[in-house]
């Protein structure tokens, strides 16, 4: 299906609507329509939008018309230029992936949950239109398996009251673990054929994460090559084995919302890397999209690459 509808290779605008200072210059210049023309020219067929529920949102939970507008112009520009878009919800009134952020309590609180239902809804009523080109990602990287089970309750009433105003919208829902692929098992059988089990991959962690600014665990001084890494072919095939599993006993098809390496590793290492999970995506036909398109430790427009960017882009 989504292969079909033209969701097999993209990548992701991180740091644009979310994970960022959230000023109008970040806001409004970050992402312009000439990077939706570098994509198109990259040969992808979609992007993937992260955003955070305060650009769209008050405080109070009110509603912010220039954070959809900034949606809408992207949702525009990734049409004009024949890419589609995945609308992922990157951080949510009460939690974030992030430890250091705010957001606490959403897993707790029912207000927060219907504040989330609520937004949901508005997001089917302003972009539920266009089913053959857009996807809701319900929420980015649920972290601890503790909330598992409020998370299958809360993501299956999310899809029931979307369903109510937007019917065809294909729905991405990912696990714990930050939508690690061990963790699709433990998702509920979906509601319906529009709802796809979602999953992100940056293993090995000590290979794809290494010197990473923002993880205490992961020393800038260690560096791990591909092969000390052991990532490989029949790496991945493990790795995403009860993912593939899950999908195919539940009659659901798979996504890869997030996978990429950091800028810290050379391209000629990270390569490899590339061609190995890529090898697996194609032999299973998962959908996916790379992180990310511009800076954010892992941008794939920055100039690190420019030496080797063909090459990479035959792996995506």
């Amino acid at each position: 299906m989504l292969k079909e509808m033209g969701f097999y290779k993209g990548v992701n605008l991180g740091g644009w609507l979310s994970q960022c200072d959230y000023s109008d210059e970040r806001l409004d210049h970050f992402i312009e329509e000439k990077d939706f023309e570098t994509i198109a020219s990259w040969r992808l067929d979609h992007v993937r939008i992260p955003f955070d529920y305060n650009v769209i949102e008050n405080e109070d939970g009110s509603y912010k018309e220039e954070g959809f507008d900034r949606i809408s112009r992207g949702v525009q520009n990734a049409l004009k230029n024949g890419l589609n878009v995945v609308l992922d919800l990157h951080k949510t009134a009460g939690f974030s992936f992030d430890s250091g952020e705010k957001e606490l309590g959403f897993f707790e609180d029912e207000a927060l949950q219907e504040r989330f239902y609520r937004l949901w809804e508005e997001m089917a009523k302003r972009f539920g239109h266009d089913p053959a080109h857009v996807v809701f990602e319900l929420l980015n990287e649920v972290t601890d398996q503790s909330f598992s089970k409020t998370w299958n309750r809360i993501s299956d009433t999310c899809i029931k009251r979307i369903r109510a105003i937007a019917p065809e919208v294909v729905i991405l829902v990912g696990s714990y673990w930050n939508n690690s692929a061990s963790a699709v098992k433990d998702l509920d059988p979906p509601q319906d054929a529009r709802v796809v089990y979602n999953f992100h991959c940056y293993e090995p962690l000590k290979f794809t994460h290494q010197g990473a600014h923002w993880d205490t665990g992961l020393n800038r001084e260690d560096r791990f090559s591909f092969l000390e890494s052991g990532a490989s072919e029949e790496y991945f095939e493990e790795l995403f084995s009860t993912a593939i599993e899950k999908a195919e006993k539940e009659g659901a098809e798979l996504y890869c919302g997030e996978y990429g390496v950091i800028d810290i590793v050379p391209t000629k290492e990270a390569l490899p890397w590339f061609k190995a999970i890529h090898a697996v995506f194609e032999k299973h036909g998962i959908s996916r999209a790379v992180w990310s398109y511009r800076r954010m430790d892992f941008g794939l427009a920055d100039a690190r690459w420019d030496a080797d960017r063909d090459e990479l882009l035959k792996y995506l």
